[in-house]
């Protein structure tokens, strides 16, 4: 996505490409929305309306503008990996305003991608700090993004396909009415090193031979992409959905380097390393907890049963919903109040 980004960007207004590329990626999801609401006979109220445009607004006109203006800026390679944390990120927002638990796992795999991204900064040697900046911020309101849309689609009742698209609709939206702003005699006034915020076209440079390029990235990078990524969420869990993540840190900058001839340094490279380490301690710290307990059991017969109540109940809530480790053990509390074996 970043090196299709950082290619249209060259022939696109920053902001313009954002507008075009979230307005086709909704319509593109909007007959699936409109069967989907029929289907279920939704009808969106004021307050549902309100949600729907305010998720739009953080992830069309906050996230993803500053995520393509920091394309601009810095390597297309490193803007990727900064993206990649944002499930990270999630957590932390999930664990402040929403009081989901952190499990010892999630803070180790939270320490490491810090730590990767602090190696890839190289907070010593500092090149292109503006767009790093932008990058991270628009990854940590990403992570916004995926929280309040997993609430507030809730909420409505509107699954993940559904309320990326409208969210997608109502955030272009917003950005064409800003866009607009920068047309007015006051805009002139902002000074030409922010020259891509004065009179930003609508859709300026679609020939036919941009078109292809702003199909693949409005359809399917966009669109299809973001909306299977918030339909897998619903079936197997943020961290599972947020595999996908664990993918761009170790494919974005080698696909980079053969297209756009980025160079990988060093510390990207070992930065990369350690937010994969985090990245698999999040997505496979559970199993190998329920692994450690499992010896446990084999070494300590007078906990037996304890453990196998605990794998029983896990396997039967793997059968309905995901069976998380504040899940498992919420559900065994209320069967069998006794303390129960500490994962260590």
């Amino acid at each position: 996505m970043e090196i299709a980004l950082k290619i249209a960007g060259n022939q696109f207004n920053p902001i313009e490409l954002n507008f075009i590329r979230f307005l086709i990626g909704g319509l593109a999801l909007l007959p699936f929305t409109i069967m989907y609401l029929r289907k279920h006979e939704i009808k969106l109220s004021k307050s549902d309306i309100g949600r729907i445009a305010l998720t739009g607004f953080v992830i069309v006109v906050l996230s993803m503008t500053l995520y393509q203006i920091s394309i601009g800026m810095a390597k297309a390679s490193v803007i990727a990996i900064m993206l990649s944390a944002n499930p990270i990120f999630g957590l932390i927002i999930g664990f402040v305003f929403l009081r989901e638990k952190l499990s010892r796992t999630n803070v180790l795999a939270l320490v490491l991608t810090l730590l990767g991204l602090l190696i890839i900064i190289n907070p010593f040697h500092l090149t292109g700090a503006m767009g790093i900046i932008l990058g991270l911020l628009s990854s940590i309101i990403f992570g916004i993004y995926g929280v309040m849309s997993r609430v507030n689609g809730n909420k409505i009742g509107l699954n993940g396909l559904s309320m990326t698209c409208l969210a997608f609709l109502f955030g272009s939206a917003e950005l064409g009415v800003l866009m607009a702003l920068s047309h007015l005699p006051i805009a002139q006034n902002i000074p030409s090193n922010f020259s891509q915020f004065v009179n930003i076209p609508y859709f300026q440079g679609i020939s036919l031979q941009t078109l292809p390029l702003i199909l693949y990235i409005s359809v399917l990078v966009t669109g299809v992409a973001f909306g299977l990524y918030f339909v897998s969420m619903e079936k197997v869990g943020i961290l599972q959905a947020s595999l996908i993540f664990l993918v761009k840190p170790a494919l974005a900058p080698v696909l980079s380097l053969l297209i756009l001839g980025e160079a990988m340094q060093v510390n990207t490279v070992i930065g990369i390393v350690v937010i994969l380490l985090g990245s698999l301690v999040t997505l496979m710290g559970e199993k190998i907890a329920y692994s450690v307990m499992a010896i446990f059991r084999k070494n300590n017969p007078e906990a037996h049963q304890d453990v196998d109540e605990l794998a029983k109940v896990k396997e039967e809530l793997e059968n309905g919903e995901r069976a998380t480790e504040a899940v498992v053990r919420q559900k065994l509390a209320e069967k069998r109040p006794r303390e129960l074996p500490s994962e260590d």
